[in-house]
Formats: C-alpha cells, structure tokens, sequence
C-alpha cells in the first residue's frame, strides 16, 4: 500500500461501521436505551437512503437479531468484541483505500474484553480490505486528521506510559508519518476530565476543514476550562485556525462529572450528527457544528446512554472512505 494519509471524515464514504450494544453485563439498565440511541444514530447516518450505508457490528446472535429489527435498512454482521468502541477497536481505512490495523490494550490496561485486540484485521478482512499491521499501540479516536497530512492529537495519551513507554515524542511522529501518512502533527497536551481515554482528542478538537479545528468554548462552572483555552493555545501555535463551538458544561451522572462533549459528532454524507445531554448549550451546537459543514444536515441526538460507556457517536463509528 502506498503511504498517503487517510481522507478527512467529510470525504465522502462507502459505508460506515458502527458498534451494536451486545453485552448485558457490561451494560446493565442501559442496554436498551443505549441500543435505541445506537439505532437512532444509525438511521440519521442512513438518512432514508441519501446518506451512507450502515454496517451494525453486533457480537453475537441475540444482539445481531436486535439490530436487524431496530434498523432493517442496515446490513448487520456478527463478530465478537468487547464493546462497541469502533473509533478504537476498528481499522483505519487510508487514502490508498487499505486498512491500518494497530495493537490494541483496553486503553491502557484498563478495559481488557475479549475480543476487542483482532477486530480490526477482521472487520477488514469482510470488507476486502488488504490490511497493513502495525506493532505498536493506537487507537483512532486518539488522532484526528484534516486529509492533507496534518493530525493533532495529545500528549496525555500518545505518550502516556501506559499505551507505548518506549516510544517519545519523535518517535510516535515518525511512526503516524510510516504508518499512516501523516506529515505534520500537532500536539495538543491533555484531554477532559474523566476521560478514560488518557485523553482522546476526538472529545477535545476535531478538524472541520484542511487546517481549520474545532474547540469548545469553556462555560460557566465548567471543568474543562483550562483544558480547552491550553487546547486552543497550543492549536494556533501549530499553525492552525481554531474556531470556537459551545460546551456542554458540567454534565453529571450518579454526582459525577462526565466527559460528555458535542465534539464526538459523526461527519457523514448527507448528516452530521451531533451528541447532546439535555445541557443549556445543546440547540446553539448544533447549529455551530451544523454551520460548518453546510452541505450537510445538521442533527442533534440524545447521547446519555451510550455515554454510560464512556463515548458517544463518534467513538462507537468508524467511516469507510469511497474507493476510487
């Protein structure tokens, strides 16, 4: 496979992977209202047929009988996993149309489900995807790129001890650019709270055109703050032009903040489909995110659900760029 970096997510898309709800135990009372944000995410994506084609990863039977009849219009196939996290567990699919397929260590150690180390090889493999193997530790929702050979991504999780300790600063750039063909990162240093990530940057800053990114505002009482102002800070100084998008604020469950964040918005063909949690900010992120991806419909979804598991639309997807 050639080395060119992979298509922003606003190129346009074959199809789209997204993660079925499958483990009762992981989920317990949520299960099912975390399946029916899963299915309404999946229909906004489909868009009646004008978006793109929807693929349900569900891990077994029971599950994969539940997507069919909550999404008829999808195509669901089974394969065992540990959780619906696709952004992460899943292939990257790269410009010269080959899969990237990358260790994987439940976050560093933290979530260590059976299944969730090979998905990637063989989601691919069903697409008919050459895929290249790479032996170090990634996870897609740690890296963000804008098509033309620039990603950011932070500190806090590419060089977190827990992921590659071996590995530096120099070295992780010289293995995005090997592996996957970027050619410029820029770095920002941590990702919000509670994030059990170390910190993934598709919560924090997310490209909306070639070196143009998208980077919450701090609210009131929001403890992000500092988080996002040093995310904008260190994002001007790499060179980029940052465009401010409301925050959720200080969302709670159980007493307990949470990462919720409308920057794990999904960009698909005819939709952009934004998470949001009952919070003050919701309509006017929408219609911030929606205002930049014009040529598209801009949606807003309840997420609470799915964040019972840690992410949102965007980290239980992973985009499938056109072939050419």
């Amino acid at each position: 496979m050639t080395n060119a970096p992979p298509p922003p997510e606003w190129a346009p898309h074959d199809a789209v992977w997204i993660g079925f709800p499958s483990h009762p135990e992981l989920w317990l009372d949520d299960l099912e209202p975390a399946r029916a944000e899963v299915a309404a995410f999946a229909r906004a994506v489909h868009a009646g047929g004008s978006g793109e084609r929807v693929i349900l990863v569900a891990a077994d039977a029971e599950a994969g009988a539940a997507a069919t009849d909550m999404c008829p219009f999808a195509e669901v196939v089974l394969e065992p996993f540990g959780d619906i996290w696709l952004r992460d567990t899943g292939p990257i699919v790269g410009g010269e149309g080959g899969a990237h397929a990358f260790r994987f260590n439940g976050w560093g150690g933290k979530y260590d489900l059976p299944g969730d180390d090979d998905l990637a090889p063989r989601l691919a493999a069903r697409a008919g995807l050459p895929v290249a193997q790479a032996e170090w530790i990634l996870e897609g929702g740690a890296i963000d790129g804008d098509g033309t050979g620039t990603v950011v991504t932070t500190r806090q999780c590419l060089l977190n001890p827990n992921r590659n300790p071996q590995m530096g600063e120099a070295e992780v750039e010289r293995r995005l650019r090997e592996d996957l063909g970027f050619s410029r990162v820029v770095w920002l240093e941590e990702g919000l709270l509670n994030d059990h990530t170390d910190g993934h940057v598709d919560n924090l800053a997310r490209f909306v055109a070639p070196g143009r990114v998208a980077i919450p505002e701090a609210t009131e009482n929001d403890p992000n703050w500092q988080v996002y102002q040093h995310a904008v800070r260190d994002a001007r100084a790499g060179g980029l032009e940052v465009v401010i998008v409301p925050s959720p604020g200080r969302v709670l469950r159980d007493e307990e903040i949470v990462p919720a964040s409308y920057m794990n918005f999904y960009v698909g063909n005819a939709t952009v489909v934004v998470p949001i949690y009952g919070a003050a900010n919701d309509e006017a992120a929408v219609a911030a995110i929606g205002a930049l991806f014009p040529d598209r419909v801009a949606i807003g979804l309840r997420a609470d659900h799915i964040l019972t598991g840690g992410g949102s639309f965007h980290c239980i997807s992973q985009q499938l760029p056109r072939r050419t």
